[in-house]
């Protein structure tokens, strides 16, 4: 059942230029950050020790952070875990050293940070080699789901259709690891889930709008390419706003709801699908439009011949 009906095509393609000089700058300024800042990996891909703290009362971060430096861990990583009485301590891999002490003496720099009582609740350690290996790894399985992807639109689409669908997923994956840079959210293996994942969503969007494109150049025959365009993705709006609408749902309720372990999940998904459903709509189809889409490339080839067809009988 439709929830809303368009009596006419909006004109999605007249801002298509200024929706792709917006996604230039995103992309250019996603690269620059990922550049510069880089990504903030998680224990998952750096390796070290995380230990999570639990305190009776709020605990002030900036004082761990100063007895944790005089304790000989200067570079550990504090942050709040939930509630300011929930802490986070990630430290990097100390050769030579063994997990017990670490944790006996970050628990004995704690105690001297509050009167109140301190439960130690999680301790976690990862070896380098291993972190290493997860991020070579994670990289290795989002370029194979890629290029996985490339064959397959290559196969089922007309080439500009197809190109337009890859330059959308991949400006949705740039973007979001940008957003990441930007914000210095800790990248771990749910954060790599949800990037894959988001890639199995971005181009399931956009393959039912193409597929939709298809059969409108098919049906539409005075029609201008722009016109045909805004026509199909019209008609597939509906699909499109009620799909990223309960799925966001979803993800809001985990992201207040989920606790931390998952909130940087649910940030990924959350930001990610917003993008690209404005890729589907205007990024992907605009590219496709712009390298010159028409009716002639969607129309399927003629029928061969049969022998002695099309000749005039010998008198």
């Amino acid at each position: 059942m439709r929830i809303f009906r368009f009596q006419q095509a909006i004109n999605f393609m007249r801002f298509k230029w200024p929706a792709l000089m917006l996604s230039a700058l995103l992309v250019l300024g996603s690269l620059g950050l990922l550049a510069v800042k880089g990504i903030n990996w998680g224990l998952d891909f750096t390796g070290g020790t995380v230990i999570e703290a639990g305190f009776s009362q709020s605990a002030d971060l900036s004082q761990i952070r100063t007895v944790l430096a005089e304790s000989g861990y200067p570079d550990a990583v504090v942050q709040y875990f939930g509630s300011s009485q929930d802490v986070a301590i990630r430290i990097a891999p100390r050769d030579g050293v063994e997990q017990s002490r670490i944790s006996n003496e970050i628990m004995a720099a704690l105690a001297k940070t509050s009167d109140s009582q301190i439960e130690m609740r999680r301790i976690e350690f990862v070896g380098p080699s291993v972190g290493a290996e997860l991020r070579e790894q994670g990289g290795l399985a989002m370029l194979v789901a890629l290029l996985g992807i490339l064959l397959y639109v290559g196969m089922r689409f007309e080439w500009r259709l197809s190109l337009g669908a890859v330059l959308a997923l991949g400006h949705d994956v740039i973007i979001t690891l940008g957003l990441f840079s930007l914000l210095q959210l800790e990248f771990d293996l749910t954060v790599l889930a949800a990037i894959l994942a988001l890639i199995g969503y971005s181009i399931n969007d956009t393959i039912v709008v193409f597929d939709r494109i298809r059969e409108s150049f098919r049906k539409l025959r005075d029609s201008t390419p722009e016109e045909t365009v805004n026509d199909a993705v019209t008609s597939t709006l509906n699909r499109t706003v009620v799909t990223s609408l309960t799925t966001i749902i979803v993800l809001i309720v985990l992201f207040t709801m989920g606790g931390a372990l998952i909130h940087n999940f649910a940030t990924a998904l959350l930001f990610g699908i917003a993008i690209g459903t404005y890729s589907s709509i205007f990024v992907a189809s605009g590219i496709a439009v712009q390298l010159g889409l028409n009716r002639e490339d969607m129309l399927p080839p003629p029928p061969p011949e049969k022998e002695g067809e099309g000749t005039e009988p010998l008198m």
